[in-house]
């Protein structure tokens, strides 16, 4: 076989090679979009950008808001849509130093979460009494984290409460449904 022949037949088994693997990787990119986007309204997440969890932008935004799949060691479903204070709080509690704020910030997961420790922000085994699995619900971060000392921890009685409260990480859960 000649050489340029050869050259030929290789450039085509590559790209016959890359090609679905790309492919996939697009197809699985756009599932990660679409599953982000359904944490928030339709109009705010049309318009966010949408982040995977290696960091990695997905989908450019405009409005200010940054929407993330379900982090990929999670079973279930549990996409997040973050204005920019909960994407500082985020950083903070991936990195476990303590977050500032500069305003209120809120933070939606419509989808609801497959659960966490309502008193450590780091807890990953389920524990009777503490063990929150929430449906719908909006998440609520303030400037100064003493404002929430004398709200509830309950999270058992239908309202607003108090999750990971006396820590850096200390926000309000608002169930929607």
């Amino acid at each position: 076989m000649n050489r340029m022949l050869k050259l030929s037949l290789t450039l085509v088994l590559t790209a016959a090679i890359l090609v679905p693997a790309s492919v996939e990787a697009q197809r699985a990119d756009r599932a990660k979009i679409q599953e982000a986007m359904k944490a928030a309204p339709d109009n705010l997440a049309r318009n966010a950008t949408i982040m995977d969890w290696d960091q990695s932008v997905l989908r450019e935004g405009t409005n200010g808001w940054t929407c993330m799949p379900t982090p990929p060691d999670l079973p279930g479903t549990a996409p997040m849509c973050l204005d920019a204070q909960w994407v500082n709080w985020a950083h903070a509690w991936q990195t476990k130093t303590t977050p500032t704020f500069t305003s209120i910030g809120i933070s939606y997961m419509l989808e609801g979460d497959e659960g966490a420790s309502n008193s450590d922000p780091y807890g990953t085994k389920e524990t009777s009494t503490d063990w929150v699995v929430a449906g719908p619900h909006l998440m609520i971060v303030l400037p100064d984290p003493s404002m929430l000392d004398d709200m509830t921890t309950d999270h058992t009685t239908g309202g607003p409460w108090v999750m990971w409260q006396g820590t850096p990480y200390a926000h309000i859960m608002v169930p929607l449904k």
